[in-house]
């Protein structure tokens, strides 16, 4: 069944869409196509988005001569299940992993069989690569990272390359590393990553990362730019610890964690110098967006909350959306989208008919980027704390099923998983995986037992609206009940 609404042109067709300038030719049917995700990257960050302490002229150069989305979401408020997302189009809750995020020695969350936007578009002769932070697990059993085994990893689930870092930026030692396809780059046949001596020479400089990830990235362009390619580009910024490069240190008057800002938004300068040398800008969509908001709150401004949270602030989002003459440049829009609404729209673009069961859980936003005025509201989209606190939003109504703002750090595993390691039932099959946390804030008698924000009125998440309509109450948890059942 062909999920989409939209078909593009085919050779000898041309379709303007909606108000926007472009005329989808045969030329532009396997545009190539870049997503950069930034890491804990707030909606604020961006001078774009009101940013006053800090430049971004690169990511603003996107935005004007682009589209930005002001009401941009990530699935999830903490990083390895948005990843998820954004990859298969579907939200992370469905599979083992229930709240929280992968811990190193955890393997591949993704199932080698799954739809993924890589194994999508490389059927369609797409050149498929990855450069940057995977932190999705590797293996088919938890500790293959320790045995060496990284397999299955990225190239399984449809990428042709890879070239980055195994967890997150913080992580430990042995995984402060870089790994080409499914070997740590320097290490030889035998060695031991987490030998002291042998990490001592392949540990990679935190401060040079995203340098070093950006060259990578520009090789895959150069070496791709005669074949349409699809580049799925993870930073490391801005994620703690705070390690801007030398050359970034003192250019913004947020301390390093501005000075980050600044060396992420290099990162995007870096990719869209390379196309334009290429002459690739015209044919390349470029997508740049984060998995979800900053540490700090301040950087989520106007918005409620932070990283981890189900308010605003934990998954509110920049994007932006950029292809010269096929986007109106200076557009924005304003209707809710979703990470997980990445793949079905590439999928339209492209004529590609998903199954079933592929990208459940997002819808393609392409009639949005060609200011097609007659856009259909989208389903509910369901966020995800890291505590595992859910929210629903349809409309201008937001449902959070709970009271506080669902994250703590004090959590510990539980369920099936033992001391954190996920139960294997059989190969590649894994028991529930959940962490316990802190009871939640406890309703006093007669108070509301959850949360319910107008987001047209109150964007800020103020004013609680549960007792005083009922009735969207019930529907909203009706809904969202019912999601919750569908699982792997």
């Amino acid at each position: 069944m062909n999920r989409s609404n939209f078909v593009p042109a085919i050779v000898g067709v041309a379709l303007t869409l909606g108000m926007g300038p472009s005329v989808l030719s045969a030329q532009t049917h396997s545009p190539n196509i870049i997503v950069i995700l930034a890491d804990d990257l707030g909606y604020r960050d961006l001078s774009c988005n009101g940013a006053d302490e800090v430049s971004t002229p690169n990511c603003d150069r996107l935005a004007k001569g682009g589209i930005k989305f002001t009401d941009a979401h990530s699935p999830s408020s903490v990083c390895t299940p948005t990843r998820y997302g954004v990859l298969t189009g579907r939200y992370c809750w469905r599979t083992w992993m229930k709240n929280w995020v992968l811990m190193e020695h955890m393997p591949l969350l993704i199932n080698p069989k799954r739809m993924t936007i890589a194994s999508m578009l490389k059927k369609e002769g797409y050149v498929t690569g990855a450069v940057g932070k995977w932190h999705l697990g590797w293996g088919a059993q938890n500790g293959d990272y320790a045995k060496g085994v990284l397999m299955p990893g990225p190239l399984e689930v449809g990428f042709d390359t890879f070239f980055g870092v195994p967890y997150s930026h913080n992580s430990s030692p042995s995984m402060q590393v870089f790994i080409n396809d499914n070997q740590v780059v320097g290490l030889a046949n035998g060695e031991d990553v987490t030998s002291p001596v042998v990490l001592n020479r392949v540990r990679r400089n935190l401060g040079n990362t995203a340098i070093d990830l950006s060259r990578e990235a520009v090789s895959f362009i150069q070496k791709n730019k005669d074949t349409p390619f699809f580049l799925y580009y993870p930073t490391t910024n801005v994620h703690a610890p705070l390690t801007p490069n030398q050359r970034f240190q003192g250019k913004s008057k947020m301390g390093k964690y501005g000075d980050f800002v600044v060396e992420f938004d290099w990162v995007v300068g870096q990719i869209m110098e390379t196309l334009n040398q290429l002459g690739l800008a015209e044919k390349t969509l470029v997508i740049v967006t984060s998995d979800n908001g900053s540490q700090n709150a301040g950087s989520n401004l106007p918005f409620r909350g932070k990283k981890g949270d189900t308010f605003e602030g934990g998954h509110r989002i920049p994007f932006i959306a950029h292809w010269p003459d096929q986007i109106e440049a200076g557009t924005t829009a304003a209707t809710p989208i979703c990470l997980t609404d990445i793949m079905p729209t590439l999928a339209e673009l492209t004529g590609i008919s998903l199954p079933e069961n592929a990208a459940e859980d997002g819808e393609s936003f392409l009639p949005q980027l060609f200011s097609n005025p007659s856009i259909a509201p989208r389903k509910p989209i369901i966020h995800h704390s890291v505590n595992g606190m859910f929210a629903i939003r349809r409309g201008k109504w937001k449902l959070i099923d709970g009271l506080g703002h669902g994250h703590t750090k004090n959590w510990k595993a539980s369920h099936a998983s033992g001391e954190g390691k996920p139960t294997s039932t059989q190969p590649g099959v894994f028991d529930d995986l959940y962490y316990s946390f802190p009871i939640d804030p406890e309703a006093k008698p007669g108070e509301p037992t959850g949360q319910l924000y107008n987001m047209e009125k109150d964007p800020y998440e103020r004013h609680n609206l549960w007792s005083e309509n009922p009735e969207v109450v019930i529907e909203l948890l009706r809904l969202l009940n019912a999601e919750r059942e569908k699982t792997d």
